[in-house]
C-alpha cells in the first residue's frame, strides 16, 4: 500500500527557470495591447496619418509571418534556450531604439526587428516553460494560461498609463521589463536537450501542400485581416485619451483571456469546434458591421470593441485546435506554417485598411474587416468534412484525434477490468496504486491508461512528452504493479487540445472491454479545471455506461455524479 501522500503542490511553486519564462511571456502578451493606446498620440507628435502609423502593425506582423517559417529550424539547430534568449535581446534592443526615433518611419523599421525577436520568443515560451516545470504539465499550463491573462489585461493598461506621460512610454517600458527577462532567462534557465533531428528551414512551407492545414491557414488569415483591422483603426474614432483608451483596452483584454482559457473549452465540447468557429465568426463580422455603421459615435465603437474580446478569445484557442487536428505534421511544423499564414493575413490588414480610409472614409476597413469575418466561414465550411474526420478519427490521414495504443499484452480472462486514467504528474504512481487496491478488491485485472496530450493555450501548441516517454511511464507502472503481483495491461491515450473528446473516447473503450469501473485521481490542474464542462473527467462521467469514481491513497473511492461533480467544482468534500 502506497504511503499517505501531501496535498498536490501548488502549480506555482515553480522552478526559478518557470518564473523566469513566464515573466517574459507576460510581457511578450503585453505586446500589441500595449502599444494601441498611444497610437492616436503618436499620429499626433510625429504628424502622422492613421495610414501611417498602421504601418507600426503592418512590419512587426509581417516580419514575425516570414520569421514563423524559419524558427523551427533555428530552435532545432541552436536549442530552445539561445532561441529564446536570441528572442529577447532582439525585442529589448529594438523596442527601445523604437523609444528613441524621432519619426514615424523609424519606428516602423524597428518594430518590423521587434517582431522578428517576438516570433524567436513565442515559438519557444511555452515548450520551455513545460519543460521546466516541476510536477508535471498541469501546473506549467496553469502558469502559462496565467501569463496569457495577465499579459492582455495589463498591457492597455501600462500602455495607457506609460502613454499618458509620453508615446515614448510602452517602447522603453518593453524595453526594460524584457531586459529583466532575458537576465532572468540567462541566469536560471538551463540549457535544454536539442530534437534529435534538426527541422528542415522548407518544412512549413511544404506542409501547407496538406489541404486541411492550408485551409485552416486560409481561415486564420482572414480571421486576423479583420482582427487587425480592429485594433489598428478602432482608436482613432473613440476618441479617448491614452489612459482612457488603455481601459478600453483592458476590459477587450479581461474577455479575450477568460473567453480563451474558460469558455472556450465548454461551448467545444458541448457543440464541437466547427458549429462554434462558424458562430464565432459571424458574431465577429457583425460586431465589426456595428463598429462601420456607427463609426462616428464613439460609444458604439467602445462598447463594440469591448464585446469582441469575448469572440477574439474563442476564436483564437479553437482555431489553433482546429489547425493541430487536421495537420498530419509534427506540432512545431504545423505551428510554423499556420503562424505565417495568420500573422500575413494581420500584417497586410492594416497597410490595405489606412489606404481604404486615405481613399475613402474611416468606416471602409471596418466594413471590409467584416467581410473576411463571414468570408471565413466558407472556407472554413470548405474544411469542414477533414475537420470533423480528424475530431471522430475516420479520416484517411494520419489521425489526431484522442487515440488509444496498447502497451503490453491483454491478461487472459473474461473478468471486467478496472481502469485507471492517469497523466504525467508527479502524484501519477499514488493513483494507480489507488485503483490497484480497488481492482485487487473487486479480483479485476487492472488496465492502466496514460493520457498523453498536446497542450493548445491560445495561439500556442506544445507536446507535453513524447511517446516514448508515455510509453516509459506506462511500462514503469506495470513493472511495479507486477511486482505486487498484480495482473495489469496499458494504454496510451493521445489527445489535441480538446479534452472532452479524450474523455468520450476513453468511455468507448470502456465500454468495448466490459470495465466495471474507472478510476481517476485528482488533478494538479485544480477542481476548477478538472471538473468543469468540457474537461476529461466530466465528459468520461456523462458517458460512461459503468461507474466512475475518484480515487487517492488516503480516502475511499468516490463515486462521480452530475451532482458530486458539481460540490466538487465548489470545492465540497
Amino acid at each position: 500500500m502506497s504511503a499517505p501522500h501531501a496535498p498536490a503542490a501548488s502549480p506555482f511553486k515553480q522552478p526559478k527557470a518557470v518564473w523566469a519564462v513566464a515573466f517574459a511571456c507576460v510581457i511578450s502578451f503585453m505586446g500589441i495591447g500595449l502599444v494601441d493606446p498611444i497610437l492616436p498620440a503618436l499620429a499626433d507628435s510625429l504628424h502622422a496619418t492613421p495610414s501611417q502609423v498602421s504601418l507600426l502593425f503592418s512590419s512587426y506582423l509581417i516580419v514575425t509571418a516570414v520569421a514563423m517559417l524559419i524558427v523551427g529550424w533555428f530552435s532545432s539547430r541552436f536549442g530552445a534556450k539561445r532561441t529564446l534568449v536570441i528572442g529577447l535581446a532582439v525585442i529589448v534592443v529594438f523596442a527601445a531604439l523604437a523609444g528613441t526615433s524621432g519619426s514615424i518611419n523609424g519606428i516602423v523599421g524597428f518594430r518590423a526587428g521587434w517582431g522578428l525577436g517576438n516570433a524567436l520568443f513565442i515559438a519557444t515560451s511555452l515548450a520551455v516553460i513545460v519543460a521546466s516545470a516541476s510536477g508535471g504539465f498541469g501546473g506549467a499550463i496553469i502558469l502559462y494560461e496565467t501569463a496569457l491573462g495577465l499579459g492582455i489585461a495589463v498591457g492597455p493598461l501600462l500602455g495607457g498609463e506609460l502613454g499618458a506621460i509620453s508615446w515614448r512610454g510602452p517602447f522603453f517600458g518593453v524595453a526594460v521589463l524584457m531586459a529583466i527577462a532575458l537576465v532572468a532567462t540567462v541566469a536560471f534557465v538551463p540549457s535544454l536537450p536539442k530534437p534529435a533531428r534538426v527541422t528542415s528551414p522548407l518544412a512549413p512551407i511544404r506542409a501547407l501542400r496538406h489541404r486541411g492545414l492550408l485551409t485552416m491557414g486560409i481561415m486564420a488569415l482572414l480571421y486576423n485581416w479583420g482582427f487587425f483591422t480592429m485594433l489598428g483603426y478602432a482608436p482613432y474614432p473613440m476618441e479617448l485619451s491614452a489612459h482612457q483608451l488603455g481601459l478600453v483596452f483592458t476590459g477587450w483584454g479581461l474577455l479575450v483571456a477568460a473567453f480563451s482559457v474558460f469558455f472556450a473549452p465548454r461551448l467545444q465540447a458541448r457543440y464541437g469546434t466547427a458549429p462554434v468557429l462558424y458562430a464565432n465568426l459571424l458574431g465577429l463580422g457583425i460586431v465589426m458591421a456595428v463598429i462601420a455603421a456607427g463609426v462616428k459615435n464613439p460609444t458604439t465603437v467602445i462598447v463594440a470593441v469591448i464585446v469582441s474580446g469575448a469572440f477574439i478569445g474563442i476564436n483564437n484557442t479553437l482555431t489553433t485546435q482546429a489547425v493541430m487536428l487536421v495537420s498530419p505534421v509534427e506540432r512545431p511544423v504545423a505551428s510554423s506554417a499556420y503562424g505565417f499564414l495568420r500573422f500575413i493575413g494581420g500584417g497586410l490588414a492594416p497597410y490595405v485598411a489606412g489606404k481604404l480610409a486615405d481613399a475613402t472614409d474611416l468606416s471602409v476597413p471596418f466594413y471590409v474587416g467584416a467581410a473576411t469575418f463571414v468570408l471565413a466561414i466558407p472556407v472554413l465550411a470548405s474544411g469542414h468534412r477533414l475537420l470533423r474526420q480528424a475530431e471522430q478519427g475516420t479520416g484517411e490521414t494520419e489521425s489526431v484525434a484522442p487515440a488509444l495504443t496498447p502497451v503490453g499484452s491483454r491478461p487472459s480472462g473474461s473478468t471486467p477490468p478496472v481502469i485507471v486514467a492517469v497523466g504525467a504528474q508527479d502524484r501519477a504512481a499514488d493513483i494507480v496504486d489507488a485503483a490497484a487496491r480497488l481492482a485487487r478488491d473487486t479480483g479485476s485485472p487492472l488496465e492502466v491508461v496514460h493520457v498523453q496530450q498536446t497542450a493548445v493555450v491560445e495561439e500556442q501548441a506544445v507536446d507535453t512528452e513524447t511517446h516514448d516517454e508515455a510509453r516509459a511511464a506506462v511500462t514503469a507502472h506495470l513493472d511495479r504493479l507486477a511486482a505486487q503481483g498484480i495482473t495489469a495491461t496499458g494504454q496510451i491515450l493521445t489527445s489535441v487540445g480538446d479534452h472532452a473528446a479524450a474523455g468520450r473516447v476513453l468511455a468507448r473503450h470502456a465500454a468495448d472491454v466490459g470495465a466495471g469501473t474507472i478510476a481517476v485521481g485528482r488533478s494538479p490542474r485544480g477542481p476548477l479545471a478538472q471538473f468543469a464542462d468540457g474537461s476529461l473527467t466530466t465528459a468520461l462521467t456523462h458517458a460512461a455506461t459503468c461507474t466512475v469514481v475518484l480515487v487517492d491513497a488516503d480516502n475511499a473511492p468516490r463515486p462521480l455524479t452530475t451532482a458530486t461533480l458539481s460540490q466538487l467544482r465548489a470545492g465540497a468534500n
